[in-house]
């Protein structure tokens, strides 16, 4: 996801949804390939409407992509993989995603993006 250096409020995006121990565990699972809701929420130990609300946050960044597929019996199941993510953040990628922020009062947040 993240090859390029990535801009001030991607970053801050990337690193909120990171920010979350459920989140983290997901995509660490999912580390190891890719798998469908239901054994997942399993193999996390929370709900799968709990998972959902997870899974969308993540692939809403760009963090995890998700694709539905029929099983043999014809179930429509999603299975979620991780997106390639190369993340390095060092004082010089921080500074230069600073001078991309497009709002520097936290309170606030990153402004919209036109079109969001």
């Amino acid at each position: 996801m993240m090859a390029a250096a990535p801009t001030g409020d991607d970053l801050v995006e990337t690193l909120a949804a990171l920010a979350n121990p459920i989140r983290l565990r997901i995509v660490a699972n999912l580390a190891g390939g890719r798998d469908y809701v239901s054994h997942l929420a399993r193999e996390i130990g929370v709900s799968r409407p709990l998972l959902h609300m997870h899974l969308q946050r993540l692939e809403a960044v760009g963090l995890l992509v998700g694709n539905l597929e029929l099983s043999e019996d014809g179930k429509a199941m999603k299975f979620y993989q991780v997106a390639h993510l190369d993340l390095r953040l060092t004082p010089a990628t921080l500074a230069e995603a600073a001078q991309t922020l497009t709002s520097t009062d936290p309170a606030k947040g990153p402004v919209p993006k036109e079109g969001s």
